[in-house]
């Protein structure tokens, strides 16, 4: 059977033209997580009150601050298991043989959060590029209001877990301290990575042994994603083939999932995200932090 995505990415004219598809769920994925005014100054909340205003038609909004997350690990937007990912995204009319697109309204980290997430547990999907903004300068209808009908009833996926997309805190202190091989990479704003700049967490500064590749630099004005030489170019002043296999982290793994899609479309096979992130790792003052 022909796959229906042509990739980890589409544009709004692909997705407009198959909105009627069936096996086609469009999921809004954007959450909201203000800039810190101060050290420790986490706040983070729900974007439904934003899809209900505004989104494409047929959407749902999927919420990465409720059941796409799990609220028993020690951070916040933690994956949940697979069997409750998979729950979630039923509710959501997710199921077998269907395939995803996700978007937002957020620079498309949030899309792409969503998207590793249905990426590890082998879920065909794939992030609308420019997000909620290219739809609507390209001239797309949006709608508004709730659910017009509650998701339809469908079985839920299957998961196959991929667990070689994710890295836990043991594993990156271990490729920090030179103990295993692995590049860490960090995809927070330099400000965040320096330490210039206040943290939502509890200390500044990056993991010891990471370099730096801002996830906003790896998309252009209007949000998209950089054409493929650029983004080559963007990505090779800070990796090559050699620096393998390469972790991503953040503050909280949403960065370092726009990173992830950026990675993705050069081709590399080798990435993996820290889902605690900056977060997890902050919490433990044993950790070290280098500014």
């Amino acid at each position: 059977m022909t796959p229906l995505l042509p990739g980890p990415l589409v544009d709004d004219t692909w997705l407009a033209a198959r909105l009627d598809d069936p096996r086609l769920v469009v999921l809004d994925a954007t959450a909201l997580l203000p800039s810190p005014r101060h050290d420790g100054d986490y706040r983070s909340a729900s974007g439904r009150a934003g899809w209900a205003e505004r989104h494409l038609p047929g959407s749902r909004h999927a919420d990465l601050t409720g059941d796409l997350s799990d609220h028993d690990a020690p951070y916040h937007f933690a994956v949940p298991a697979p069997e409750a990912l998979a729950g979630a995204l039923a509710a959501l009319g997710v199921g077998e043989g269907s395939a995803v697109v996700v978007y937002d309204d957020g620079g498309g980290i949030w899309a792409a959060r969503l998207w590793w997430m249905l990426r590890a547990i082998s879920v065909p999907a794939a992030v609308l590029d420019g997000g909620l903004e290219a739809w609507e300068a390209a001239g797309h209808p949006l709608v508004s209001g709730e659910d017009a009908e509650p998701a339809p009833t469908v079985t839920p996926v299957t998961p196959v877990p991929r667990p070689e997309l994710w890295t836990d805190l043991d594993e990156v202190a271990a490729i920090s301290r030179g103990e295993r091989p692995g590049t860490l990479v960090c995809a927070l704003p330099t400000g965040g990575f320096d330490g210039t700049a206040p943290t939502r967490y509890s200390r500044r500064g990056h993991i010891p042994a990471s370099r730096s590749l801002p996830g906003r630099e790896l998309l252009d004005s209007a949000g998209r994603v950089l054409p493929g030489p650029e983004l080559a170019a963007r990505v090779g002043t800070v990796l090559d083939t050699e620096d393998s296999p390469v972790v991503l982290y953040c503050g909280g793994g949403i960065s370092a999932a726009g990173a992830a899609l950026a990675l993705t479309l050069l081709g590399r096979e080798d990435v993996s995200l820290y889902d605690g992130s900056l977060e997890e790792w902050s919490k433990d003052p044993e950790l070290p932090l280098a500014l």
